[in-house]
């Protein structure tokens, strides 16, 4: 057993929240242990943007994150902000490289250089880090004092600290070793934990309309996507199994199973106007041409299932256009499901925020006892907002340590 009392907090988890609080914690002079089930830190951020990492979002803001107190990021993202964020990495090295909607990527376009950033700078303060290790338990004596029991090497050893901060992620990803250890050490401390669901997530269909999703498989379509609470401007991508793209797994976060959703297929045009201009030209012109001009031709064969595509513009009726209209700015979908936490970007729900101060995010039935980045009820959009929710949060907590 090795009981040192020597840190400041014992941090759970060493991804980008619990990096970032424990280098946070270093310029500020206090020493943290972080202890990491996977064998090195940083495991999604390596993963993240297919390993070229989106670290941050230019245009981040509360309004960008589904939360039950949806004012409760505030106070983290004024005392860390997006300018923050991009200032820390550039002062070690990296330059952002703006992609889509303010998505930024290190110009490397290689996340091990985030990860390498954090590695190097906890080693230099002397900030220590065990990887490969799985906490079993946290517990806390009548003095205050956390005691937290991990396995490493088929040994059982105990750290003690008056600060423990749990930075352990969500659910999804289990082949990386996502648990509910967060919300599990929340329950154990009697703190109320929000129901979890997999977000920026596929859906699938079933049911008598999966092979005509199936036969689309592959096909990516600018379209906006939108339900009663919100709509996203993207791509969605046609899969053997449903649906996926930037704007089905934006409006995933926002689904809920048993609800419908709305795509138009074609936000910045009008089907009927387009009709009617290309019937001034050549009103000979099939309806299945003018949709092969304006989708793909694989598209437009899948529309051919439900539209008059074999007329000529010119011998169209109302009917057939208010049907066309219909279709491709109403396509109305039920999603069966979805992937689930394996497929999933993030987890929604977690730790209720009513349980956290929103200054400092500690506990406020158990002093001492942090909770940050995804095990927290607060989900952000694709993007970079996670990481953002992620450096602000850690930033935060290690202010307070």
């Amino acid at each position: 057993m090795n009981n040192n009392q020597d840190f400041d907090a014992i941090i759970i988890g060493g991804g980008a929240c619990g990096l970032m609080c424990a280098v946070q914690a270093g310029f500020l002079g206090k020493k943290v242990l972080i202890i990491e089930k996977n064998e090195k830190v940083g495991a999604k951020i390596l993963i993240s943007g297919g390993g070229r990492c989106n670290y941050a979002n230019l245009y981040a803001t509360d309004a960008n994150f589904i939360s039950g107190n949806p004012h409760f990021c505030k106070s983290a993202f004024s005392q860390f902000s997006v300018e923050d964020t991009v200032s820390f990495f550039e002062t070690y090295g990296i330059i952002g490289e703006e992609k889509t909607l303010g998505q930024l990527f290190p110009e490397s376009n290689n996340a091990k250089d985030i990860v390498r950033i954090f590695e190097n700078l906890c080693r230099e303060m002397g900030q220590e880090i065990i990887c490969g290790a799985e906490v079993k338990y946290v517990a806390k004596d009548d003095n205050g004092t956390f005691s937290v029991s991990y396995k490493q090497d088929l040994k059982t050893k105990t750290a003690v600290s008056a600060k423990v901060v749990i930075t352990t992620g969500g659910l999804p990803i289990p082949k990386m070793g996502a648990t509910d250890f967060g919300l599990k050490v929340a329950r154990q401390f009697g703190l109320n934990v929000i129901q979890t669901a997999p977000a920026l997530v596929p859906l699938t269909i079933t049911g008598k309309d999966a092979e005509w999703y199936t036969r689309l498989s592959g096909n990516s379509i600018y379209c906006r996507v939108s339900n009663h609470r919100i709509s996203f401007e993207e791509n969605i991508l046609f899969t053997h199994w449903g649906l996926s793209g930037p704007a089905i797994l934006q409006i995933s976060s926002y689904w809920r199973p048993g609800e419908h959703i709305r795509i138009d297929l074609l936000p910045d045009s009008n089907i009927n106007d387009l009709i009617q201009a290309a019937r001034q030209t050549n009103g000979r012109k099939t309806f299945f041409s003018l949709l092969s001009e304006t989708f793909t031709r694989k598209f437009a064969d899948a529309l051919a299932k439900f539209l008059p595509v074999e007329k000529n513009l010119a011998s169209l009726t109302k009917e057939d256009i208010a049907s066309a209209e219909k279709l491709i700015h109403f396509f109305d979908v039920k999603p069966a499901g979805d992937k689930g936490y394996d497929k999933a970007e993030v987890m929604r729900g977690g730790v209720d925020t009513a349980e956290l101060s929103s200054r400092t995010l500690e506990a406020k039935k158990v002093p001492g006892l942090y909770f940050g980045g995804e095990c927290v009820d607060v989900t952000g959009w694709l993007g970079g907002y996670n990481f953002q929710w992620a450096w602000s949060s850690g930033y935060i907590m290690a202010q307070h340590l």
